[in-house]
């Protein structure tokens, strides 16, 4: 059987490239394939705590069975061409952009003549990181999984809350000081539950999504460790038990 593996964030630095293609034999788990490689560069292997995994774009466990052409995704923690986009048939729009993002012209699309709340949040590069001056950003993602994470965040809190409308963008690539990172847009009847949503919003994008940041100095850049949600790592457990 053969898998492809991919590797994010400060994993694809460790061994040097984006992806692979391996062979694996009968019984092989995501943590053999783990252990192939960790063979070879000991600091994943020192990573290894703070990894999560994916097959075929879901969570799941590093003792999960593998089968003849998954993709497995080596993840770091998060820190939080073509623009994925999903248009819900419920008005929801979630997003992924290499282009600068206009929170104006979202929160327009998502306003309904019944809301008489628009909660706008924006994720802006600051110029510092405990006092040491940021010359700029970089994001980079699992785009495919990442779209799909944002649209299953949005839609449950579309569920919970009593809102109208979300709209969650992510852009990524190059970002200079001031500009937007990321931008949460919930719609509402009234004002209150527009405010839980939108920060429901940020907080879980911030947590589960697979996006990675790398902070850029004058002397240097460094990957942004984040934390993993401790719900994913539960949902994985139980994915590998159905």
């Amino acid at each position: 059987m053969r898998v492809r593996v991919l590797f994010f964030g400060m994993l694809k630095d460790i061994v040097g490239r984006s992806e692979d293609s391996i062979e694996v034999g009968p019984g092989w788990t995501i943590a053999a394939v783990f252990e192939s490689y960790a063979e070879r560069f000991a600091t994943l292997r020192d990573r290894r705590p703070s990894i999560v995994f994916a097959r075929n774009r879901e969570f799941t466990s590093p003792n999960t069975s593998l089968s003849d052409n998954d993709e497995i995704a080596f993840l770091p923690p998060v820190s939080g061409g073509s623009d994925p986009v999903i248009r819900d048939p419920a008005g929801h729009v979630f997003a992924i952009t290499l282009e600068m993002i206009d929170s104006r012209r979202l929160s327009d699309s998502l306003q309904r003549p019944e809301d008489g709340a628009v909660v706008v949040f924006e994720g802006v590069v600051r110029n510092n990181t405990k006092g040491r001056a940021t010359t700029h950003l970089e994001y980079q993602c699992y785009e495919a999984m990442a779209i799909e994470q944002i649209a299953r965040i949005g839609r449950e809190i579309a569920s919970q809350f009593a809102i109208g409308r979300i709209g969650m963008i992510h852009r990524l690539g190059r970002l200079e000081i001031g500009e937007v990172s990321v931008t949460v847009v919930a719609t509402a009847p009234h004002r209150k539950p527009a405010f839980d949503a939108a920060l429901e919003g940020i907080n879980r994008l911030k947590r589960e999504v697979p996006i990675w940041k790398k902070e850029f100095f004058a002397d240097g850049a460094v990957w942004v460790d984040g934390e993993w949600d401790e719900r994913l790592l539960e949902s994985a457990a139980a994915n590998e038990v159905r």
